[in-house]
């Protein structure tokens, strides 16, 4: 939220106007939703099952953090290495809100669309092992 209003700030200093793609943001933030929730079922479910998950998680983060194209852009990625790289359900998503924000057609739909269905995979695969390993919980608590 931080990070939004200072984007608003210095859009309005600049006389930066978005593009009116900027509407379909929530639709992104769904997304995200999604693969967060898949995620945090999945890591819930292994961390109850194996204790020193919890330790792994960090390193987990951060290596995404630097597979994701934050403070980088997705076009600096070799062609061959594209399409893998999309596999990365983040990089559909922070590259379409650059999309929305700038107008930039530059972003890959293929890759946009196989981050959406890797989010959903997440999302499902996440699901269905919590579900699966809830009636154990209490046992390995």
């Amino acid at each position: 939220m931080i990070s939004f209003i200072l984007l608003i700030g210095m859009m309005i200093y600049y006389r930066f106007v978005p593009s009116p793609y900027l509407l379909l943001m929530p639709l992104l933030l769904i997304q995200a939703g999604i693969t967060a929730l898949g995620l945090g079922y999945l890591i819930a479910a292994l961390n109850v099952k194996y204790r020193d998950f919890r330790f792994v998680v960090p390193f987990i983060v951060q290596i995404g953090l630097y597979l994701s194209p934050v403070g980088y852009s997705s076009q600096i990625i070799p062609e061959q290495w594209r399409l893998p790289y999309s596999m990365n359900p983040m990089v559909g998503e922070i590259d379409g809100l650059r999309w929305m924000v700038s107008g930039d057609a530059s972003v890959l739909m293929q890759g946009f669309y196989l981050s959406i269905g890797v989010s959903l995979l997440l999302f499902s695969l996440g699901l269905n092992y919590y579900s699966k390993t809830e009636k154990q919980f209490a046992d390995s608590i």
